[in-house]
């Protein structure tokens, strides 16, 4: 039988005084071959903000509930489902529909979060840590030697890729916020003012950088491949379009943008390159990159940090709060605490 469900929903774009509300509606049992999972801890990105502003490529239009990924116990299985206990906990990209008490996805989805890994750290994986694994590992190959750099080392998904990138033997440089220098410093990384373009220059004096990991857009996609080295293969990795959101300026179409990036690639006689990176749950390396994170994880050889848990009902807050305030790492929205 259907039984009630909290969520929270996208009414229309705006600010989150007004396109957010939570709400109560039914939720009925799994279908053939998915799963019931009662959400712990929703994951929080800029992939909310855009989609909240309509922004986020390819998205839904409202009303709709967002929240990209969770981490939560199975509750119910479906027909057809049984890979998975109830009370397993679980983790999962979604795209939408995490921000909910409970949510019913395919079986194939689910990952098992492995005994003694959190699972506020587990709902910052799908997302914000196999983003940056997938971009270090496949998309610009990072390598021992190389120099790569991070606009917004201190966020999300700039966190997993510095680490990423400093377990790989890199060098790492990126902006950040005064505040964070000493903590990112002490981690191992370079980092410079993203208030001033001093790091472009400081870039180019040292040949350039092999890997620029670019979530800002539009202009900043032009400053990334200036710094980039001429001298051996290097690639701009262009993954959001957040710019806009960070400064408060007024939306902009990101495809103009994104197509002058790719269109570099065209410069054949170059080394330097240019790809626009994104990750689905259809993808053949979702499931082994999320459970290797898991495992990396839970072997004590990556620790996520969580900036901020967010509480259910202060989602319009941690809505106004995104991009802002001390502290590195994923927000997570706490759903229900874990019995």
């Amino acid at each position: 039988m259907a039984i009630p469900n909290r969520k929270v929903v996208i009414t229309a774009y705006g600010p989150p005084s007004t396109s957010l509300q939570i709400v109560t509606d039914n939720i009925s049992p799994p279908p053939k071959d998915h799963v019931q999972v009662k959400i712990l801890y929703a994951g929080f990105a800029g992939a909310d903000i855009n989609m909240r502003l309509g922004v986020y490529p390819l998205q839904s239009a409202p009303p709709f509930t967002p929240g990209y990924c969770f981490s939560g116990r199975v509750s119910v299985n479906g027909p057809g489902s049984s890979k998975f206990k109830p009370g397993t906990l679980v983790t999962a990209l979604t795209k939408y529909d995490s921000d909910a008490e409970y949510i019913n996805i395919p079986e194939k989805y689910l990952v098992a979060i492995p005994d003694g890994v959190d699972p506020k750290v587990a709902a910052a994986l799908p997302v914000d840590w196999a983003t940056a694994y997938g971009m270090v590992s496949r998309a610009a190959k990072v390598s021992p030697g190389q120099r790569v750099f991070i606009h917004g080392i201190s966020g999300a998904v700039g966190q997993g890729i510095m680490y990423l990138s400093l377990l790989q033997g890199a060098t790492v440089y990126g902006t950040a916020a005064e505040r964070n220098h000493a903590a990112l410093k002490e981690a191992g990384a370079h980092p410079y003012l993203y208030t001033n373009k001093d790091w472009i220059a400081a870039m180019k004096d040292l040949g350039g950088v092999h890997a620029v990991f670019d979530a800002l857009g539009f202009e900043s996609f032009d400053e990334s491949y200036s710094i980039l080295t001429p001298n051996e293969r290097s690639v701009v990795v262009a993954y959001g379009n957040n710019l806009n959101n960070l400064t408060g300026a007024k939306r902009r179409n990101p495809w103009i943008p994104i197509a002058k990036l790719m269109f570099k690639n065209l410069y054949f006689w170059s080394n330097k390159g240019a790809v626009f990176y994104f990750i689905t749950r259809d993808q053949k390396t979702y499931e082994p990159e999320l459970q290797q994170l898991l495992n990396m994880t839970r072997d004590g050889i990556i620790t996520p940090p969580i900036k901020a848990v967010w509480e259910f009902d202060d989602i319009k807050e941690a809505h106004e709060a995104w991009g802002k305030g001390s502290g590195m790492g994923s927000p997570v929205i706490r759903i229900a605490h874990d019995a």
